[in-house]
């Protein structure tokens, strides 16, 4: 009898015309069904990858994500509907509850939490692949230093208005100081040296890394869904484009990996390519082994994407959201799901998660939103 993936639905039958393609046929669905992969930040480009994995049947998906659900999301975030919404459910959440009416046979984790050097290491614990939907260069090159001290794969992606891009990182699997963890001890190694890789066990030749071809974040006048705009179909590009190269990896076929910073302008049809072959010899991080995102360098409070806000960090602070509640009530009008905590007093709103964390909107003044914080929450 062929295998059920869900109530009256065979495995064979989901996953026929996947199967059929010779790229993947019956050895390459097994291993995607073996596979686990990690993406970080679930907004539009992650969630679109999400929902890819889901439907090709990667057997395990962990989405990190440390936001929530708003309408202004829903014209690009393919994953979230106008209740996700009105709820203001935290997308991590919110797209796991989506993905297991997708393919119920998928095991998904939601790590409702921002990415940073205390967790990066748990939270990427056991990934095959990483997939990067983040919008931000300081969370892509803390997962730059730990990928490559690991030698984990991951792939970089991008949109903003009608651009997309997408590249693979292939680090280097041969021994180095991933074999006695961090050099401060102060992140732990996600598997033993001695572990191989369940996907490849012989080393491939490695790409360059982030920092080879973006040694600092770009400055300067950037362009940013708030300023430039996005389209969806540029979302849904940079997201198909780099599941496309995750399947390849997952089913055991990294020479197909493409070696280059692919970009395309959906708008005016321009494309363009920068070969990454070959690590850069003199590269901070995979050349110097140097990790000073893994460290906490110049971590800075990060203004998000598409809305005028800073997000405060106080991790190692667990609070009572219910009391947190009863005590804002007298001062503005508060809404709660379980999973955060809405205060709004205008022209300010904050939304508070359970690790202390908060979202401060109406500001991108880091010190006045700092002193929101302090006087609502507590210093």
């Amino acid at each position: 009898m062929a295998a059920l993936v869900s109530d009256g639905i065979e495995e064979r039958e989901r996953y026929s015309r996947q199967v059929l393609f010779a790229g993947i046929g019956e050895r390459g669905q097994r291993r995607l069904g073996e596979s686990h992969a990690v993406v970080v930040g679930v907004g539009a480009t992650g969630a679109a990858a999400a929902g890819l994995l889901a439907r090709a049947g990667v057997g395990r998906l962990t989405l990190i994500d440390r936001d929530f659900v708003e309408p202004s999301n829903l014209q690009r975030q393919m994953l979230f509907d106008e209740e996700d919404a009105r709820a203001s459910l935290p997308k991590a959440e919110a797209a796991r509850r989506h993905l297991e009416r997708i393919n119920s046979s998928v095991r998904v984790e939601a790590k409702i939490a921002d990415l940073v050097p205390e967790n990066v290491a748990d939270l990427l614990r056991g990934a095959d692949v990483v997939l990067d939907g983040t919008d931000n260069f300081e969370t892509r090159y803390l997962i730059n230093d730990l990928c490559v001290r690991e030698g984990l794969p991951w792939i970089y992606a991008a949109a903003v208005g009608a651009y997309a891009a997408t590249m693979n990182i292939l680090p280097s699997q041969g021994p180095g100081p991933r074999a006695q963890g961090s050099e401060d001890g102060s992140v732990p190694s996600l598997r033993p040296l001695s572990e191989p890789s369940t996907l490849n066990p012989e080393p491939w030749p490695p790409t360059a890394c982030l920092a080879c071809v973006f040694p600092s974040a770009p400055g300067g006048d950037v362009e940013t869904c708030e300023t430039a705009g996005i389209l969806a179909t540029a979302v849904n590009l940079a997201a198909s484009l780099q599941v496309t190269e995750a399947l390849k990896l997952l089913t055991g076929q990294p020479e197909l990996l493409r070696r280059s910073l692919l970009s395309f302008n959906l708008w005016s049809g321009e494309r363009s390519e920068i070969a990454t072959s070959s690590p850069r010899e003199d590269c901070a991080v995979c050349g110097r082994r140097e990790f000073r995102a893994l460290a906490g360098e110049g971590r800075p409070h990060i203004t998000l994407c598409g809305r005028n806000a800073v997000q405060i960090h106080e991790h190692r602070r667990p609070l009572d959201l219910a009391a947190l509640g009863d005590r804002l009530a007298p001062l503005g009008e508060v809404r709660a799901n379980g999973l955060l905590l809405r205060f709004e007093r205008p022209p300010y709103t904050l939304t508070v998660f359970p690790d202390g964390r908060a979202l401060v909107q109406g500001t991108t003044d880091t010190g006045l939103a700092r002193s929101l914080y302090a006087r609502y929450l507590g210093s």
